[in-house]
């Protein structure tokens, strides 16, 4: 017995009577969730791709081009219901405009999950192969009523999502970062990383970026705490946001900025460009991946050495990942207080712990008690951002 109260005998299996793999064995079966209740789903899924292909076949794509979004959506509906009436489909007028919407999303959008974009309330798209997809809203993860035709149909969404900002992904590049027009951040993996169909988590980008008052208002954090945070980055304190992932903390970063007078110039880098600053005098960095040859990389780091020649009166980090946690400390101790980043760490003690690792990774022959001595000089203040399990955020 382990002391897990389990048997450490493990009987082996037995040959001749293993289990034959087959290809209808190995076919991706839809989610448990969705067995019977989203049959009618999956029907309609499979109209509406049968709808798609007969549209292709009667519009005038090179019109299209010419035609604006109202315009095309117009002629897409006359089409898609005269479809409709040749292939005799008892549907109602609702239904039958949604079918219209679907194959518009289709063809000029992102497929199954546009509605879910243009949803305010959904925070997160987490998609799981073709056949799981689940939201985050108001904290909670649920399973949304929506399907890809097959992985296929996903890996075409995800390329097209890439294509737009200049990007690859296949077996040769199978992971990538990308962003939406609306600023939405989204990471994929594809084959052969995701080994049951692509993965893909959409970061929505709020419309509408949440202030101080409102966070005080939701109870995310009490009135006295964020008078006080506010007055200490209005006082050029160098302040470090620390929390987990989706604690809100680019949430936090983003209120807080509201104290930063509009006179001062701001440098702001990031992986994927979220803040949302609202002063006059932004000035906005990103990083750059490598292209297929493994050429052209631009990390955080050169990024914010090159911010120091550009007469930033403050710094600000997205978030600290890497090395360039030294480069961000030298700013702050060397006439650009105030500036500020994030940091993935459960409490305090542990983001300085890793703002000291990630120093080290820079290579720099420098002692800890010196790199301790650097971050005690730099950082003012670690504010502490914390998701709880009812899925409400907490400062």
């Amino acid at each position: 017995m382990s002391r897990f109260g389990f048997s450490n005998a493990v009987k082996k299996p037995d040959m001749e009577q293993a289990p034959q793999v087959t290809p209808e064995a190995s076919t991706p079966k839809p989610a448990p969730q969705m067995a019977a209740a989203d049959a009618k789903a999956f029907d309609q899924l499979d109209a509406k791709l049968r709808i798609h292909a007969k549209l292709i076949d009667e519009l005038d794509l090179s019109a299209l081009d010419k035609m604006d979004d109202e315009t095309m959506r117009r002629r897409v509906r006359g089409i898609v219901s005269e479809i409709i009436k040749k292939e005799e489909m008892a549907l109602s007028a609702a239904e039958e405009a949604s079918f219209a919407d679907a194959v518009m999303d289709e063809m000029t959008g992102l497929g199954p999950i546009e509605p879910l974009l243009k949803d305010d309330s959904i925070a997160d798209i987490l998609i799981n192969g073709c056949n799981q997809v689940y939201v985050e809203r108001h904290g909670k993860l649920q399973l949304a009523p929506v399907r890809f035709a097959d992985n296929d149909h996903l890996l075409r969404i995800v390329q097209r999502i890439v294509a737009a900002v200049g990007r690859r992904v296949d077996e040769s590049q199978p992971l990538v970062d990308a962003r939406l027009l609306d600023g939405s951040r989204v990471n994929a993996a594809v084959l052969p990383i995701a080994i049951d169909g692509p993965l893909v988590s959409i970061r929505k980008f709020s419309k509408s970026p949440l202030t101080m008052e409102k966070l005080v208002g939701f109870g995310a954090i009490p009135q006295p705490v964020a008078d006080f945070i506010l007055g200490a980055v209005k006082c050029r304190a160098s302040t470090v946001i620390s929390g987990g992932t989706g604690s809100g903390k680019t949430t936090l970063l983003n209120a807080l900025s509201a104290a930063i007078s509009p006179d001062e110039r701001l440098i702001t880098i990031e992986d994927a460009a979220e803040l949302q600053l609202q002063q006059p005098h932004v000035a906005r960095m990103e990083t750059r991946p490598p292209n297929i040859e493994g050429k052209g990389e631009i990390r955080q780091r050169e990024l914010v050495k090159n911010a120091l020649r550009m007469r930033p009166d403050r710094v600000i980090l997205g978030e600290v990942r890497s090395e360039e946690a030294f480069d961000m400390l030298q700013a702050m101790n060397t006439g650009h207080e105030g500036s500020m980043a994030t940091i993935h760490a459960n409490n305090p003690r542990d983001a300085l712990t890793r703002l000291e690792q990630m120093v080290m990774m820079g290579g720099m022959k420098i002692s800890e008690t010196a790199i301790r001595g650097q971050i005690a000089s730099a950082v003012n203040f670690i504010v502490q951002a914390t998701r709880l399990s009812d899925g409400s955020r907490k400062v």
